[in-house]
């Protein structure tokens, strides 16, 4: 499967987290490394966006859009700062 990089989620996850969290360094759960969200390696089935660590492939985010709502999920971070507005 042909794998994108993390900058296809701008849309997605900006609009439900109300910030660029794309620019945004975030840690992975798994190994802890720490990259931002732009770097990880993209993958978009036809249901979703799953997001996957550059460094070990684990899962770091989950985009699903469906009726109308968008689902964001998180699991696979450790952090992810937002933005002082």
């Amino acid at each position: 499967m042909r794998h994108l990089d993390g900058n296809v989620l701008a849309g997605a996850i900006s609009d439900v987290l109300g910030f660029e969290a794309t620019a945004a360094q975030a840690q992975c759960q798994s190994c802890g490394d720490v990259a931002v969200v732009a770097q990880a390696v993209v993958y978009a089935p036809p249901i979703g966006f799953v997001a996957r660590c550059r460094h070990c492939d684990d899962v770091l985010l989950v985009v699903v859009e469906r009726a109308g709502q968008t689902v964001v999920n998180l699991r696979g971070m450790r952090w992810l700062p937002v933005d002082d507005r």
